[in-house]
């Protein structure tokens, strides 16, 4: 069973809050969970997503899978490094502040091991486009008629009565 790993290191959000986004998508297809990402109103989720797609792009390019088939078998955070900060305290004192930082780990799995995309469907599809393509540029454009002979007079004029919100100069 192939598995297809993408990671997301120094996400400056701490694990606690970005584990709460992980766990909404984790074991899902990945189109149902890139769905499900859309709709949370939480701020890992964004990177999260960024990262799936990456994950699925990957998968589709370098291991000739098809999304579809995917799945997410392991999504995991870890604590990265903290960036210690300093903030006044009572008395003189310093009160340290540490600003936390994730490690995402993403693993994607197949549902059915084994199937690929074709690759020649895609080329075949890309000649017959191109084929396509190459006829339309072959045939003349139809040219398009003139507004003023069709209507018989100008449409710039405004409609008496009528006047536009807004303007800023009277008529």
């Amino acid at each position: 069973m192939a598995t297809v790993t993408a990671q997301l290191n120094n996400l400056r959000q701490s694990p606690r809050k970005v584990r709460m986004v992980v766990n909404v998508v984790k074991g899902k297809g990945v189109l149902k969970a890139l769905q499900q990402l859309e709709f949370v109103i939480r701020r890992p989720a964004q990177p999260m997503a960024k990262l799936l797609r990456s994950a699925i792009a990957n998968a589709e390019n370098n291991f000739n899978m098809v999304a579809s088939n995917l799945y997410i078998k392991e999504f995991y955070v870890d604590e990265g490094v903290k960036l210690k900060r300093f903030r006044p305290k009572a008395m003189g004192a310093a009160g340290e502040i540490q600003k936390k930082t994730s490690h995402i780990h993403l693993v994607l799995a197949e549902k059915v091991p084994g199937l690929k995309a074709e690759k020649i469907a895609k080329k075949e599809a890309v000649h017959t486009h191109e084929h396509e393509h190459a006829e339309d540029q072959a045939k003349p454009k139809p040219e398009k008629p003139e507004i003023k002979s069709e209507l018989g007079k100008k449409t710039t004029e405004p409609k008496k009565g009528f006047r536009k919100m807004f303007q800023r100069k009277s008529i």
